[in-house]
C-alpha cells in the first residue's frame, strides 16, 4: 500500500494539487489496541482556497462564498479519524476535501420555470375534491335519529 491513490478528481479535469495540500497528523480518540497511545492516526488535511491558482477563477469565487463560514483566513480544514490506520484516514480526509470542493464549485442549479396546471386536472381536483365532501357529509349522522 505505498504511496496515495491520487490524483483526487474535483470535476472535469481539475484535481487538488499535492502540493497544495497540507497535512498535519494527532493521536486519534476512539478504539484501538495498545497501539492506538503511541501512534498518530487521525489526520487534519488543510488546503489554502484563497491562494490556490489550481482553480479556474469562477470556480474559486464560488467555492470562497459556500464555504466562507468553514475557511479559517481562507484555509479549509478536514479531519479524518474513522479508520485505525494513518494511510485510511489520509485517503478518507483527500476524498471528503475532493468531495467538498466538487460540491462547493458546482454551477448555481438553473432557475425553476414556473409552468401552469392545465384546466382539465385542476377541474378533476376540484370534482373530486367535492365528491369526497358529499362522502364525508353523509357519514355524519344527522338524519339517524
Amino acid at each position: 500500500m505505498e504511496g496515495m491513490s491520487g490524483p483526487y478528481l474535483i470535476r472535469g479535469s481539475v484535481s487538488l494539487p499535492e502540493a497544495e495540500l497540507m497535512w498535519r497528523f494527532s493521536r486519534s480518540s476512539g478504539p484501538g489496541g495498545q497501539h492506538v497511545n503511541t501512534s498518530d492516526s487521525q489526520v487534519e488535511l488543510r488546503f489554502d482556497l484563497a491562494r490556490t491558482e489550481a482553480l479556474p477563477p469562477v470556480w474559486k469565487e464560488r467555492a470562497l462564498h459556500r464555504l466562507a463560514g468553514r475557511l479559517v483566513d481562507g484555509v479549509v480544514t478536514v479531519r479524518a479519524s474513522e479508520h485505525r490506520s494513518q494511510w485510511r484516514n489520509r485517503e478518507a480526509a483527500a476524498v471528503r476535501l475532493a468531495a467538498l470542493l466538487a460540491e462547493a464549485t458546482a454551477p448555481p442549479p438553473k432557475p425553476r420555470k414556473p409552468t401552469r396546471i392545465p384546466r382539465g386536472i385542476n377541474e378533476r381536483r376540484l370534482r373530486e375534491k367535492k365528491a369526497r365532501s358529499e362522502t364525508k357529509r353523509g357519514r355524519s349522522g344527522r338524519d339517524w335519529g
